[in-house]
């Protein structure tokens, strides 16, 4: 019996395969590591694999693209129609397996290592902005209770923290906080230096 069409679950460590003959007959249940996942599919002849589209799937779709199968994504919430039983990886597999070969099923593109390389910088501009948010609160806050306000605005903020890091602020505060107000300061300048960086790679990104 051919293996027409794979179900593949993937896991950190343990994988789970569920393959069909083009009858629809279970021919491979079985669980795989890691590091026996591209062997067990380079002996295979080029089939279909159903993964669902979770955060190492598009690795694992160009790895096995490149060994001649045909791969698709799918949404998880589009393949959880399909588990027939009790969540586990083995049937989680055998769902997946069903899903790929309904012709209405939609699926996900594949996206190349550039591609997730660039949505990673996104990703990571968006987690500096909020932390540098955050350290401009926190730094606005403990001024306030000592009475000091600053202006609104990221460029005044920033403008101060680059005066309290090189110890040239006038600031009427117990050392202690002036000590804390100095390791927020470095960090939200260090911070906003980071996303400057970036800035700079998603511009030349778009030319």
């Amino acid at each position: 019996m051919q293996i027409t069409t794979v179900g593949l679950d993937l896991a950190k460590r343990i994988f789970q395969v569920h393959a069909v003959d083009a009858s629809g007959g279970v021919v491979v249940r079985k669980a795989l590591r890691r590091s026996q996942v591209l062997p067990f599919f380079t002996n295979l002849p080029p089939c279909l694999i159903g993964m669902e589209a979770c955060g190492t799937a598009h690795h694992w779709a160009r790895e096995l693209t490149e060994l001649g199968h045909e791969v698709r994504l799918m949404p998880p919430s589009y393949v959880k129609p399909y588990v027939k039983r009790g969540k586990n990886d083995a049937v989680d597999a055998e769902a997946i397996c069903e899903a790929v070969t309904r012709p209405t099923m939609r699926f996900v593109a594949m996206k190349s290592a550039e591609q997730q390389a660039a949505l990673s910088l996104h990703r990571t501009r968006n987690l500096l902005v909020k932390q540098r948010t955050q350290l401009v609160n926190m730094i606005r806050g403990l001024l306030a209770e000592f009475g000091i306000d600053i202006p609104q605005g990221l460029e005044r903020a920033l403008k101060l923290a680059r005066q309290i890091a090189a110890k040239k602020s006038t600031l009427d505060a117990p050392a202690m906080a002036l000590q804390i107000l100095c390791i927020l300061c470095e960090q939200v300048l260090n911070t906003h230096a980071r996303l400057q960086t970036i800035d700079r790679s998603i511009l030349a990104q778009q030319r």
